[in-house]
């Protein structure tokens, strides 16, 4: 396995060791980030849109940006799916959660539960007692949007804090710093809340040929 393949690899693990997500009527545009982000966890049951994500180390340099796709449906499942510079796959219904690189020809098989609390992807994709995994704070106003930081209230959680910038109700970026200094930075558009999402789309059966990795 080379450097830059278990680099990717490493991201995609950060990215939901990293981080699912809305209101049915929008917050009134002056809500704090607090409860604005509340507010879209409550009510939002399912959605879908796509990302753009972008590693940025300590010293400054950062990777290429990848792009792809999201869904959720509350409770617990989701799909995470780069899908260019490289492809991976994150997707769970939640009760095991599959990582899927295709260069590697892997897949990783974890109890969701194990891997979801007190992450990045339970922010946006979990439960809607966000109270219950993280401590809550305005974080102030900054290129139009509103930023609440969340930090996990349970120690050696592989990240330091998280913040979402909210924009009139929905999540629009997120940034993840983890124990090294590294930063994922997160970009959310054409989120369509509550949009309906087949049960297909969170199942996932390993390619034939791959290595399965429990």
């Amino acid at each position: 396995m080379t450097t830059s393949s278990l680099a990717r690899a490493a991201s995609g693990h950060i990215l939901l060791v990293l981080t699912l997500l809305g209101a049915a009527t929008a917050p009134a545009v002056a809500a704090g980030a607090i409860d604005q982000l509340k507010a879209f966890s409550q009510a939002t049951r399912s959605a879908r849109g796509d990302f753009q994500q972008q590693l940025v180390k300590q010293s400054g340099q950062a990777s290429a940006p990848a792009k792809g796709e999201f869904a959720f449906a509350r409770p617990g499942r989701f799909r995470w799916e780069i899908q260019s510079p490289y492809q991976q796959l994150i997707v769970t219904d939640g009760s095991k959660l599959y990582f899927y690189d295709k260069d590697l020809k892997q897949v990783t098989v974890r109890q969701a539960g194990d891997v979801i609390s007190a992450t990045p992807a339970a922010v946006l994709f979990g439960g809607a007692d966000l109270d219950a995994a993280f401590a809550l704070t305005e974080a102030g106003e900054n290129d139009g949007l509103r930023w609440v930081e969340a930090v996990p209230k349970v120690a050696d959680s592989g990240f330091d804090r998280i913040r979402v910038g909210m924009r009139e109700g929905l999540p629009a970026q997120m940034e993840v710093k983890d124990a090294f200094g590294q930063v994922n930075r997160f970009t959310f558009t054409r989120i369509s809340r509550n949009a309906a999402v087949p049960d297909e789309d969170f199942r996932f059966t390993p390619p034939p040929g791959v290595d399965v990795i429990q």
